[in-house]
């Protein structure tokens, strides 16, 4: 699709319940005394960056083009991210982390208050979104076969849809059915089904909704699923 990406550096796992996972960079951002202004200029950075993400792909994320869009200075984003790899890991960073705050106290669906089949629901309708917009990022991001399970992104999501499966189906293995609704949702997956082989987003999402119904023995949901923003 575009070319290769630098290569991106293992997370550490994890242990203990779903919390929210603090994947630093290794930038300022993990300071403790980070200055306000500095922050806000970090995060307009990294919006930048992800709308070039999202209008050309990975291979349109420069140090310059991000410079422009934010209508900085070249110097102020090389000073803020070192380069282009730390630009790249900073903004999967900041990615995950909206995702997860978003799934720990955003709005219901996505969020706490609807119940657990909605949530799940609205769980892969949006993790299909976020997949297909940002797939070079995540796709970057894949650990190696030995760690992909235990990976600290990936441990996280599976205790959210374990947690979810463990209140709308009791009686079910939702260790064993958590693995297997987040492999529908796998990057490499949705890489070869939306490029290689050409299936629309609508038809992905239409199987996840089934999916879950399958699993969760509801009705599937009829029509698209409603939009979640997710940050």
């Amino acid at each position: 699709m575009s070319a290769s990406l630098p290569p991106f550096p293992k997370p550490e796992e994890t242990a203990g319940p779903p919390e929210l996972l603090q994947l630093g960079t290794g930038t300022e951002e993990d300071e403790p005394c980070l200055r306000a202004d500095a922050a806000r200029n970090r995060a307009r950075l990294l919006e930048a960056a992800a709308r070039l993400v999202a209008e050309h792909g990975a291979a349109g994320v420069t140090m310059e083009a991000v410079a422009a869009a934010a209508s900085v200075g070249k110097g102020t984003v090389f000073r803020r991210f070192g380069d282009r790899t730390g630009l790249l890991m900073a903004l999967l960073d900041h990615s995950e982390k909206k995702f997860q705050a978003a799934l720990l106290g955003g709005p219901p669906p996505l969020g706490p208050g609807a119940p657990p089949v909605e949530r799940l629901r609205a769980f892969g309708c949006a993790m299909l979104r976020r997949s297909i917009d940002e797939l070079e990022l995540q796709l970057a991001a894949e650990p190696s076969a030995e760690r992909r399970y235990t990976a600290a992104p990936r441990r996280f999501l599976r205790g959210h849809v374990a947690l979810l499966l463990r209140q709308a189906v009791p009686d079910g293995d939702s260790e064993l059915l958590s693995h297997t609704l987040l492999a529908y949702l796998d990057a490499a997956l949705v890489h070869h089904l939306t490029e290689q082989c050409g299936v629309p987003p609508a038809r992905l999402q239409a199987g996840w909704l089934d999916l879950v119904a399958r699993v969760t023995r509801t009705e599937t949901q009829a029509g698209p699923a409603t939009p979640v923003p997710t940050g």
